[in-house]
């Protein structure tokens, strides 16, 4: 089979998560005819809805942090956010539950922050500027240039004003290390610990670097699109297709055809889909294990099972008929121990015996998600990946985190429930096709930062690329929407049609 020859190179982009939207506009912007296979009926990866009885579920993410890269994204096609969806900022940005009466309500903007951490330890308000100021440096420097880049060799660093910058801060110590260098109190310490979570990684073992992620929480904001997580799924499709983009959903690939050591093309459910390139968003374990074969395999089974994955997660999607009183949109229960759960997923690899969870009540700022008089939840409690996962295990851990909710917020859910379905590792696996079950991919570990993450770009076929959460530049919503304008300015860039 030979690749065919058409006017405008040919671009196949398997998966249709944020990463595969964002390249299809992109490319498609281009002048390349694109085409996007789904295995899924819809759109979103990971960030899908769920609709039932009249609730809406964000299925994954629930936190709209970083809305510039959202901006930036939008802006190279003449948009922006607010052409497509409706965002609020929340105030408070999330709560925190510490223990028996115990609560937190971190309020938005640096001033009121300040404020707060003052009132828990004095001086901290001032430490808290300085840390920001520096995490802002990092954040400009880290989400502005860094990021951005393929990072193919650590030369694409060796830029002397960003080490110049990366020099003047704290960076390769731990986040930990850095956190309790300016604060005392445990609260200050677990909320700005807190954020580096959603890297897939513990504060100790996070590079401070990753700091600029506290400028991200206090400064930038937590905000919410009105309608869910799957507004911003839609507008990006949108987007896409207004650039030429074709979106396949229920078409799953099969199969990448590889001759002579370069992509031609797709095998899917539909049929053969020719093209000059390919890039793979979907799981890249998977994309390497079960669509091309072991000569062109970049990366052997023994690397995959060296790296420190992510943690997979037990979700909970709850639908009340009654109103809750005592709960914010977002609220962490942080009242057991942070570093015994840590150390349960990641070193122990069994489930948590004292698990910390998160709570998200959509319908406290978006009714919609709800149906009149009722609450939408999502509980979401970190687990290990390749944690076995069975219902009684589900439902088990369903009633401990219940019976928390009943002894901090007052009310027991359990007689209200109208709606209730679970989402773990089995799911993710059979929906994703994620490696050990991961939920947010590879953790942003020092040694799992830039050139060494998995390539963008195949090592030993020529015309094949990654991007996602598995590759550069990690895990979380904004970096994978960064990913995917990585991978297509690469492939602009490097014309393999040529």
């Amino acid at each position: 089979m030979k690749a065919q020859s058409f006017k405008s190179p040919t671009v196949v982009i398997i998966g249709s998560g944020i990463s595969g939207l964002a390249a299809a506009a992109m490319l498609a912007q281009q002048g390349c005819k694109v085409t996007v296979l789904e295995r899924n009926a819809t759109v979103g990866g990971r960030a899908r809805t769920w609709t039932q009885d009249g609730f809406t579920f964000d299925m994954g993410p629930s936190f709209y942090w970083m809305p510039d890269v959202f901006e930036r994204f939008f802006s190279r096609f003449a948009t922006s956010a607010s052409d497509h969806y409706e965002l609020c900022r929340l105030d408070p940005s999330y709560s925190v539950i510490f223990g028996e009466n115990d609560r937190w309500g971190l309020p938005a903007g640096r001033a009121a922050v300040a404020e707060l951490f003052e009132r828990e330890e004095k001086g901290a308000g001032k430490k808290l500027d300085l840390f920001l100021e520096e995490a802002a440096m990092k954040y400009r420097l880290g989400m502005q240039d860094i990021v951005y880049k393929p990072s193919l060799s650590w030369m694409e660093y060796a830029d002397a004003r960003i080490l110049s910058g990366l020099l003047r801060t704290s960076i390769l110590n731990s986040l930990r290390s850095h956190v309790r260098k300016n604060f005392s109190s445990a609260r200050i310490r677990q909320v700005m610990e807190f954020p580096v979570l959603f890297l897939g990684a513990t504060p100790q073992n996070t590079p401070a670097l990753y700091s600029l992620m506290n400028h991200a929480d206090v400064d930038l904001g937590t905000w919410y699109p009105m309608g869910g997580m799957g507004k911003v799924m839609d507008a990006m499709q949108r987007v896409a297709k207004a650039q030429g983009a074709v979106i396949r959903t229920s078409d799953a690939v099969e199969r990448i055809i590889v001759e002579q050591g370069k992509a031609i093309g797709a095998k899917s459910k539909s049929g053969v889909h020719h093209a000059d390139v390919v890039l793979a968003t979907a799981d890249y374990h998977h994309v390497e294990r079960d669509l091309i074969e072991a000569p062109y395999r970049s990366y052997s089974e023994a690397y995959w099972k060296k790296r420190t994955m992510a943690p997979s997660t037990l979700l909970f999607y709850i639908g009340l008929n009654t109103r809750l009183q005592n709960v914010e949109h977002h609220t962490l229960f942080f009242d057991e121990d942070l570093d015994r759960h840590c150390a349960d997923i990641f070193e122990l690899r069994r489930w948590p015996e004292k698990p910390l969870f998160y709570l998200s009540c959509t319908s406290r700022t978006d009714p919609s998600t709800a149906p009149p008089g009722g609450e939408n939840l999502v509980i979401l409690i970190p687990i290990a990946s390749d944690s076995l996962d069975d219902e009684d295990t589900r439902e088990r851990y369903f009633q401990i985190v219940a019976e928390r909710m009943h002894r901090h917020l007052g009310v027991d859910i359990r007689p209200h429930i109208k709606v209730k379905r679970s989402y773990c590792v089995k799911d993710l696996e059979r929906d994703h096709n994620a490696y050990r079950g991961n939920a947010y991919g590879m953790a942003s570990t020092l040694r799992q930062t830039g050139p060494a993450r998995p390539s963008v770009k195949s090592r030993k076929v020529r015309g094949l690329y990654f991007a996602g959460q598995l590759s550069i530049p990690g895990p979380g919503m904004p970096p994978a929407l960064i990913s995917g304008q990585v991978a297509a300015e690469l492939i602009m860039k490097e014309k393999p049609w040529k």
